[in-house]
């Protein structure tokens, strides 16, 4: 990482004329040294394994569920993560370099168990609950897992695995975090290496087929030691709320950074969390951060189901998932004006945010999504001639830094498409900086869509409506959408004398896929529009629906 303060490098964006790479001018964070055996935990923390706990904050509430009104202090917090360590090991026979599979919506027992399997050096790969058995099933098969951990109403689509499954909410799983037993006291000490596989999380690739992307623990740890250098100290530790999925890369590391500076985190339970109940939740128990998805963003922005609500206490509304769009900020804003409302860029290969808003002035810049944060390096280049652009340019964003990801698990193709042997990852986003170093995201390049923050490929739908007997070509491309960011949309070309309809190619694919990936609206057309290679031109089916809605105005 070169220092921020060599000449050819700009004061203000950071951009190196010499190697056209952007820097961060946020002040370094040390890292332990690479070789120092360590996990996240450990890192995360250090006094885990001291007895009694720690009593810093031990009387304070580490987590609480936002629905039951359940809280965990930090000292029982600890207690649990030693004795679910030990029963792990000992009862579940779990060791180092088997992957755990977890399916489960949001819960108090999630940041306990990943804890306590990643301090064994237990590879940790959650899911979306919403997942359908075909999912898993390509899931399964690509992690090889030895147990997996659910709930009762998940659980009957995870196939028989070696250990088992075991349900979060059962007495067992109750048993495993607060009942030691002979022998159990005290686990063998695992050595865990800062390069060893931490955890592996889900991300579309544009072939439609689900990658999983390897995250370190050293990936964590960076990630983490970047938030504690730039966080501001506080007179009392923040109540940060948390209605974003854990499986996520968001959630959990929100999740991580959060309990690890003795901060309370209120958990959101269950599968739905709706505006409503966030606003609860932050009158109920003086939230001060809220992580939010875009569309509960947008709702805040427009509606008025705030009125009647003590907020006062809330500091930083921090969004992330994908980008708002600019009338969105602007009416946030305008409603909110002592708000700080927080961006990011990030992406699961980047395990999570690597540029962002820290401060109220930064978080005042209308449509930028931040800063690069420390220890990152980023290119933006020109996607036809690859060659590195200074401010205030658009090109592909190209990022390098010790967050970068170890590679897609089982697919070393995938894996050299997007992150050379330098280190660079190309993220596939056009965006550009401006001349005081602001990130702005301009589109995608790639060809996924952005729905609520997950990502949905084209081309996975793509191939569930080509098997449809009355299809004849079809494409689907993302249509623009105030609320949710992106709608999964399908052009449709029928078979001469077919009449299907748009209800019925919904729930053709409805049946199909998780919610998230569901087509929300389609089109019939006489001819999908290629390029002479073959390659479909989403931009003018986009183009096309808009023109269409408008006409209908």
């Amino acid at each position: 990482m070169a220092n921020h303060r060599n000449s050819t490098i700009d004061p203000n964006s950071g951009f190196c004329s010499q190697t056209k790479i952007y820097h961060s001018l946020r002040p370094i964070t040390p890292l332990p040294p690479l070789t120092t055996p360590l996990s996240i935990t450990d890192y995360l923390f250090p006094d885990l394994n001291s007895s009694p706990p720690p009593p810093t904050t031990a009387a304070a509430a580490a987590l609480i569920d936002a629905t039951t009104r359940r809280r965990i202090s930090f000292s029982d917090f600890a207690r649990r993560i030693q004795t679910l360590t030990s029963s792990l090991q000992n009862r579940l026979h779990l060791s180092k370099g088997d992957t755990a599979f977890i399916l489960s919506p949001n819960s108090l027992h999630i940041p306990i168990l990943h804890f306590s399997l990643l301090s064994l050096g237990v590879v940790v790969s959650p899911s979306n609950p919403a997942s359908t058995k075909p999912e898993i099933a390509r899931q399964i098969h690509l992690i090889k897992p030895v147990i997996a951990f659910a709930t009762s109403e998940t659980a009957a689509k995870i196939p028989s695995l070696r250990y088992g499954t075991v349900l979060l909410e059962s007495p067992e799983f109750e048993s495993l975090m607060t009942r030691p037993t002979t022998g159990d006291n005290n686990k063998q000490r695992v050595t865990v290496n800062q390069s060893d596989t931490a955890t592996i999380l889900y991300s579309s690739g544009t072939t439609g087929r689900v990658k999983g992307v390897e995250l370190t623990h050293r990936n964590w740890i960076s990630v983490v030691a970047g938030v504690f250098t730039e966080r501001e100290l506080r007179s009392s530790p923040a109540v940060t709320l948390c209605p974003v999925p854990f499986f996520h890369v968001y959630g959990m590391g929100l999740f991580m950074r959060e309990l690890a500076m003795g901060h309370s985190v209120v958990v959101c339970t269950g599968a739905r969390f709706d505006l409503t109940a966030v606003m609860r939740a932050i009158e109920e128990f003086r939230v001060t951060h809220v992580a939010l998805a875009p569309p509960i963003a947008v709702a805040m922005a427009k509606g008025n189901v705030m009125d009647g609500y003590d907020l006062r206490s809330l500091e930083v509304v921090a969004c992330g998932g994908a980008p708002l769009q600019r009338s969105v900020l602007v009416k946030f804003k305008e409603r909110f004006p002592n708000l700080q409302l927080a961006q990011a860029y990030g992406l699961t290969e980047v395990t999570g945010r690597v540029i962002g808003t820290v401060g109220l002035k930064e978080c005042g810049v209308v449509g930028a999504t931040g800063k690069l944060l420390s220890n990152s390096e980023a290119k933006i280049v020109d996607p036809d001639t690859g060659i590195g652009l200074p401010p205030m340019m658009p090109g592909e964003l190209w990022l390098r830094g010790p967050s970068v990801m170890k590679g897609y698990v089982g697919d070393a193709a995938a894996t050299t498409e997007i992150l050379g042997s330098d280190g660079w990852l190309r993220t596939g986003d056009l965006c550009y900086f401006d001349n005081e170093g602001f990130l702005f995201f301009v589109e995608r390049i790639k060809e996924l869509i952005k729905y609520k923050g997950y990502q949905v490929a084209p081309a996975e739908l793509e191939y569930l409506l080509h098997s449809h007997p009355e299809v004849s070509d079809v494409a689907v491309a993302p249509y623009p959408d105030e609320e949710v960011g992106q709608l999964p949309m399908a052009f449709i070309v029928r078979h001469n004398g077919s009449t299907i309809d748009e209800p019925q190619i919904m729930d053709f694919v409805a049946k199909q896929v998780a919610p998230y990936k569901r087509i929300r609206r389609v089109m019939f057309v006489d001819m999908i529009p290629k390029n002479a290679p073959g390659k479909v031109l989403r931009k003018e089916l986009i183009k096309l629906a808009l023109s269409k809605a408008t006409s209908k105005l």
